[in-house]
């Protein structure tokens, strides 16, 4: 029997962030379980007045390097021309299955006519990679555009419970067979009258590698940090709770002389030059856009935790690395750090705790989300209450008075390997 042939459609390796490493990890991973794979790519994820740059310039190393996996960057947001140009290139590939990876509801509009024409097309099974079904800012266009292009999916993969719920909510009526692996899962068919969901998990990012040779108090020396370290990491958005992290740092460090925290990441809608008219026009349109079409509570562009840190007396505690991190230069934070520390407001399954489990890091964490399915508290880390201070400074602590043994975190994520997601995916 011949290896079935994988397109994952999503953003390729040249473009940063998490859904772009793991559209990257999942290529290797069905690679390696012997698919022949193909990575279609955007070249423009979202609309041009998005003022915000969303390509790593900064990185040198190549994730796909020793594996022969294709990647097209064909699909360009604004470009209406490159939709039909990317299904039928995906078409003319005769693939097995197409995985999108679906995050963030914009990208309907073109997934839509994507999806739809492969649909017809081809026979191949159209999988959607959940990050999320409710969007962390919700617009009164979002449930819309995101059930524009799903409605064509025969299957999907979720990564908690409660994205599997919001699908259901979604497409209400509508029935669903939830499978827990591949091994159980039923391969969708065009005419099947349900369609299937497959409940796996985040897995380890593990294309991040420890330095055997890193000195870590060498390293913390260098840079001022004290006996326990706790690490916020990757793009600052609201909903990732840093606020929530530097006021709780704040009141463990007035009973604490031996706490430092580092803020690592870059800013989310500070990524361009704000003194260029473009620039400035780009902000006037998507601020209007906004306005027009979220909460004002949920624009977050204004948005600056890191104020807090002079305002509450921590600078002497605080290393603050306010920009991209290329991948290069990603190991050494986590090496360094004790905790990582995920206090989100709301929460999809994050890259960001998968990346800490492969260096074997514990969380403190807040019950939201799909936490409570990953951290078993006490055991691989501690769990509070979202945005109660008083319970976040106490989990804090508690990860100080009575540290998690790095032999939980193995114990807990051992099953969360790569090898066993791509099989799960081909089994379906």
């Amino acid at each position: 029997m011949s290896s079935p042939h994988i397109i994952c459609f999503g953003p390729g390796p040249k473009f940063k962030g998490g859904i772009a490493q793991y559209n990257t990890a999942l290529a290797r991973a069905l690679k390696d379980e012997g698919a022949q794979v193909t990575i279609v790519s955007w070249t423009q994820q979202y609309p041009a007045i998005i003022p915000r740059e969303f390509v790593d310039k900064d990185s040198r190393s190549d994730f796909l390097e020793g594996y022969d996996i294709p990647v097209h960057y064909l699909t360009n947001w604004n470009a209406p021309g490159t939709w039909w140009k990317t299904a039928k290139a995906i078409a003319a590939l005769k693939p097995d299955k197409v995985i999108i990876q679906w995050y963030n509801p914009t990208q309907g509009i073109p997934l839509n006519t994507i999806a739809k024409y492969l649909r017809k097309h081809t026979k191949a099974e159209i999988l959607f990679d959940l990050h999320f079904v409710a969007a962390k800012e919700q617009s009164s266009l979002d449930a819309r555009l995101t059930r524009m292009a799903l409605r064509h999916g025969h299957s999907f993969i979720v990564h908690a419970y409660k994205t599997a719920e919001e699908l259901k909510a979604l497409f209400a009526g509508e029935e669903f067979t939830l499978t827990l692996d591949g091994a159980r899962a039923v391969r969708a068919h065009h005419d099947a009258p349900q369609r299937a969901i497959l409940k796996l998990y985040h897995p380890i990012y593990t294309l991040f590698k420890p330095d055997p040779s890193f000195d870590k108090e060498a390293w913390k020396a260098q840079h001022g940090l004290r006996k326990h370290v706790f690490l916020f990491f990757g793009f600052i958005r609201k909903y990732k709770g840093l606020h929530y992290c530097i006021e709780a740092f704040a009141e463990l460090a007035k009973h604490r002389d031996d706490v430092s925290l580092m803020i690592v990441g870059e800013r989310f809608w500070q990524t361009v030059d704000q003194s260029k008219l473009s620039t400035k026009l780009k902000n006037a349109v998507f601020g209007t856009l906004k306005k027009l079409f979220l909460k004002k509570a949920d624009d977050e562009r204004d948005y600056d935790p890191l104020a807090m840190i002079d305002k509450l007396g921590i600078r002497d505690r605080t290393l603050v690395v306010d920009r991209f991190i290329p991948n290069e230069e990603v190991p050494p934070y986590f090496q360094a750090a004790d905790t990582i520390v995920l206090f989100y407001e709301t929460a999809t399954p994050s890259g960001v705790e998968s990346l800490s489990y492969n260096f074997k890091l514990p969380a403190v964490a807040t019950r939201v989300g799909h936490f409570p399915e990953t951290i078993t508290d006490g055991f691989n880390g501690y769990l509070a209450d979202p945005k109660d201070i008083a319970d976040l400074v106490r989990v804090m602590n508690a990860s100080i008075e009575k540290p998690i043994p790095r032999e939980n975190v193995m114990e807990a994520t051992k099953a969360l390997s790569w090898s066993n997601y791509a099989k799960a995916v081909l089994a379906s």
